[in-house]
């Protein structure tokens, strides 16, 4: 490989060891919310939380699977700390703020990708892009539910069920049936 490839293969694998950390700190991060809004039994928005920590879960394999494609060694390490404790009308705002960054951030790396030609990378962070995107839709709708009508919307969303239901697939789903 020549060595004008190979550090255009290194500055791909660098963003995406950077996304992976993103994302990692994201599931961290969204499942400690996910936690506490099910204590506070907000279980609706408890969730939707899960959910999206799900979401990131795939983010974090996706870019790992590219990373390995590419000869890389996925990171482990996550973003940075988990902001815990939070107030349930701290946890939407804050993830707002999460969710742009993480945008902005995956145009700026797709960008890389594309000038270093990558166009496999380029679609990987386009299609996390407009899921990242759903994201910061939902937690800005809640964020504004909150700021127009506070406690009148919490009491409405209080006491919900947070059960999301078992997994089609799954390691241990799977073997049961066995």
């Amino acid at each position: 490989m020549s060595q004008d490839k190979e550090q255009r293969r290194k500055n791909v694998l660098e963003v995406l060891n950077k996304a992976r950390s993103m994302e990692l700190q994201a599931i961290h991060q969204y499942m400690n919310q996910h936690y506490g809004l099910d204590d506070m039994d907000f279980g609706e928005m408890a969730a939707n939380m899960k959910l999206v920590a799900i979401d990131e879960m795939r983010h974090a394999e996706q870019f790992a699977e590219r990373i390995k494609e590419l000869g890389g060694e996925p990171t482990t390490e996550k973003e940075g700390p988990v902001e815990r404790n939070q107030e349930v009308g701290a946890i939407f705002a804050f993830d707002v703020g999460l969710e742009d960054d993480t945008v902005d951030a995956y145009n700026q790396f797709a960008i890389v990708a594309r000038e270093n030609g990558d166009s496999i990378t380029v679609k990987l962070f386009e299609t996390i892009i407009e899921e990242e995107q759903e994201h910061l839709n939902y937690f800005d709708n809640v964020k504004k539910h909150i700021e127009a009508l506070g406690d009148a919307y919490l009491s409405k969303v209080a006491g919900t069920p947070s059960s999301t239901g078992l997994a089609p697939q799954g390691f241990t789903i799977r073997n049961q049936g066995a």
